[in-house]
């Protein structure tokens, strides 16, 4: 059964409740409503799952297969009554990218390592969703977030390597350089 967001008389949004739950709150025709997978507000009249708040009867919806069927066995439940299981929240990476977007700036001057910016907005985002109980956005965002601190993590390796490289052929290329000049004040 999907939960609906709906814009009240005065403009502000409300959410989420389940169909029975918005003829509570007095939903009309006109009211704008929204829910996961509809592409815009649309008026609660054109929404099948709401006829029913307009026509008097009632067909509920055919419940979901439940998402776990993990359960205590120590706990009982009344008739018709599921154990509410919340997914684990996926990791969230804030710690991580902001470390290899920052030590690599601040050590190196490498403004490449700026990208990790993109996965502290997507860390960011992982327990905003979760919170909202967006699941699937939340383990998305995780892998976006993830997936843009490593390549942070390997331009600031990369980057470090350059320099060390750039070191040591600067440092071999002055030794060569004293060695000659030695050589040729001792002629």
């Amino acid at each position: 059964m999907n939960r609906y967001f709906y814009i009240d008389a005065e403009g502000k949004q409300k959410g989420t409740f389940t169909p029975m739950e918005l003829r509570e709150e007095g939903v009309r025709r006109d009211t704008l409503v929204w829910t996961q997978g509809m592409e815009q507000w649309q008026r609660a009249e054109k929404v099948d799952e709401l006829g029913f708040l307009f026509s008097g009867t009632y067909n509920p919806p055919q419940p979901e297969p439940p998402r776990s069927t993990w359960s205590q066995p120590d706990q009982t439940y009344a008739f018709g009554q599921e154990p509410h299981v919340q997914p684990t929240k996926p990791r969230t990476w804030l710690l991580e990218s902001i470390l290899v977007t920052l030590v690599p700036f601040f050590l190196c001057g490498s403004f490449l390592s700026l990208l990790g910016i993109i996965g502290i907005i997507y860390a960011a985002q992982v327990e905003s969703f979760y919170n909202r109980g967006d699941y699937q956005a939340s383990a998305e965002s995780s892998r976006s977030a993830g997936r843009w601190t490593r390549i942070a993590l390997w331009i600031a390796i990369a980057w470090v390597a350059l320099m060390i490289i750039i070191f040591v052929t600067i440092a071999l290329l002055f030794g060569f350089s004293l060695y000659e000049v030695n050589d040729l004040i001792d002629i």
